[in-house]
């Protein structure tokens, strides 16, 4: 049986093998829903719903605006916002002008928006009015000639937005009042003075960039991901390819993942504007505004990340709120432990299953069967028109059934390379194939496991160790809501395992406990020589547990501890 039959078998027949993609840009979803969809709400943000149509024609005045400033082609324009209307307007403006989208964290420091800025030569950014301080003192030292300042307030119903300016003083003790000049402008500004007639550009969607997506730098500086049109276009289509089963335009979908992540980008806000599905939108993840958004809302779908689920489901009030309208949902960005899969399946009553992807590739590749055969702990099988082999790392060949190697795929969502970045670009893309950099197998069926990242496979004393599967087993303890395993420098072993454990509220756990606990599932070289108890774990803006951020810190005390020995 060739290597495809095994999960294409497993394929019903409402998904496609292969799919016919889009050849056009991407923001022509939008238009295009804007005349099927035209009074149907698009969008629903703390109280306001704005329609299809309005939402169109916001972005085309913003499009017009920008164009008038002298927005081209191929011009870079920074958007750094949470979840709001302005960050879906923003991102289609930006893409029917002709430029890129360049997703910016509004959680960055002064450092790393000054890298980002400089690397991508972004000569616009949009950003929210509390972050003016961060941005006017960066924005000398970049290429950025124009900002267009945002409110949250902008799109509040009345009387939220009069009550604004003092939860804004109260939060972030600070009013921000934008003043107009010729390189800085409000939103409102941009949107009222401009007419809704911008000047339509040619795209090339197989060649065109849209996004320029930075990689969390993990490894180095972040490197930007030039993902085309066609790539984010082929992609979207897939998810809705997968999700066949769902309620399509009817569908209401939770927009707690950040937009400028490209995983929330994808799944909620360019699914939902090609299929016309309502967005609710929050501007971060608080569990109790999430418990009582599903309650009140009634979200079908809800994408999100295992420290989001898990987040819910160890909330104090969990119990107060209805969320049985849940139907369907993806998670990504991390391993799903099974524990949380089943616990939140119970809850709903709706299927949570787990997927995989990068980035790199726009970003799924992989996932569950939402309604069929799905395998717990495993990312599934590839979606359509994604092939996937694993290879051997020492000899670059194909591995066997079962095999743990890299995994690498090809199919129509992987990148064009990174920017300005020829010599990474060809590291990781070889003949088309995407080298991941996670290692995996495959089993007799054709689903695919994550074994653990290619740099976090830990080796003690000449064992390789997988750290996810120890945090399997660490889960399973009931006392533990959330957990990371990493290796950390040893001078006998070489390096050893390090658990860093957040314990339940009012949970009590002890390291004999845990050492007694992990023996009984574990072989003895991969049980944890050191537990470490914290309030809470380093992550990004997606929820997705920054493990290399503790093993830094562990080397950073060993060079002090190394210092004080010396001296």
């Amino acid at each position: 049986m060739g290597q495809n039959e095994r999960w294409l078998k497993h394929y019903p027949p409402e998904i496609p093998t292969s799919i016919t993609y889009d050849r056009k840009p991407l923001h022509a979803f939008l238009e295009e829903s804007a005349s099927r969809y035209a009074k149907k709400k698009a969008l629903h943000f703390m109280g306001k719903e704005i329609s299809f149509e309005a939402l169109y024609e916001e972005a085309k005045k913003l499009a017009s605006f920008m164009q008038g400033k002298g927005l081209k082609k191929g011009d870079k324009v920074a958007i750094m916002l949470p979840n709001c209307p302005q960050a879906v307007i923003g991102y289609y403006a930006t893409l029917m002008a002709g430029a890129v989208v360049v997703q910016t964290n509004p959680l960055y420091k002064e450092r790393e928006l000054e890298y980002q800025l400089v690397d991508s030569e972004a000569s616009f950014i949009i950003c929210l009015d509390i972050l003016v301080p961060t941005v006017t003192n960066v924005l000398p030292k970049t290429t950025v000639k124009h900002s267009i300042i945002a409110s949250i307030k902008d799109y509040l119903p009345f009387p939220k937005n009069k009550l604004y300016p003092f939860i804004q003083k109260r939060q972030y003790n600070m009013v921000v009042k934008v003043e107009d000049s010729e390189t800085t402008h409000s939103w409102q500004r941009a949107i009222t003075e401009s007419e809704a007639s911008y000047e339509k550009v040619e795209i090339d969607p197989v060649e065109d960039v849209a996004l320029l997506q930075y990689t969390g730098g993990t490894t180095g500086y972040p490197k930007g991901v030039m993902l085309t049109h066609y790539n984010l276009v082929s992609n979207v289509q897939m998810c809705d390819a997968w999700l066949y089963n769902t309620r399509g335009e009817d569908d209401i979908v939770l927009g707690v993942l950040p937009f400028f992540h490209v995983y929330g980008m994808t799944t909620v806000m360019n699914n939902c504007i090609m299929v016309g599905s309502k967005m609710v939108l929050l501007p971060k993840f608080d569990a109790k505004q999430v418990l009582k958004t599903i309650d009140k809302q009634k979200p079908t779908l809800f994408p999100g990340a295992p420290t989001i689920y898990i987040g819910l489901l160890n909330h104090p009030d969990l119990g107060k709120y209805d969320l049985s309208s849940i139907e369907a949902c993806i998670s990504g960005s991390a391993p799903l432990p099974t524990e949380i899969q089943e616990q939140f399946e119970q809850l709903t009553g709706g299927k949570l299953v787990e997927g995989y992807g990068l980035t790199e590739t726009s970003p799924v590749t992989h996932a569950n069967f939402v309604w069929q055969k799905r395998v717990n702990g495993s990312i599934g099988v590839p979606w359509p028109d994604t092939e996937c082999k694993i290879m051997i790392l020492e000899t670059n060949e194909e591995a066997e059934v079962g095999e743990i190697g890299e995994i690498t795929v090809k199919g129509p969502q992987i990148m064009k390379g990174y920017w300005n970045n020829q010599e990474e670009t060809d590291l990781i893309l070889k003949d088309g194939w995407l080298y991941t950099g996670d290692l995996g197998y495959m089993d007799e069926e054709g689903y695919f496991y994550v074994v653990d990242r290619k740099k976090d496979m830990i080796i003690a004393g000449g064992y390789n160790i997988y750290p996810r599967e120890v945090e399997e087993v660490l889960y399973e303890h009931e006392g533990i809501q959330e957990v990371v395993v990493a290796g950390v420098p040893d001078v006998y072993r070489g390096e050893t395992v390090k658990a860093y454990i957040v314990p339940k509220s009012g949970s009590v756990i002890t390291e004999e406990e845990l050492n007694s606990f992990c023996r009984k599932h574990l072989a003895a070289y991969k049980v944890p020589k050191i537990y470490e108890f914290r309030k809470e774990l380093p992550k990004t803006a997606v929820g997705k547990i920054l493990r290399r951020q503790l093993v830094n810190e562990e080397k950073e005390k060993q060079k002090e501890e190394d210092a004080e020995k010396v001296q």
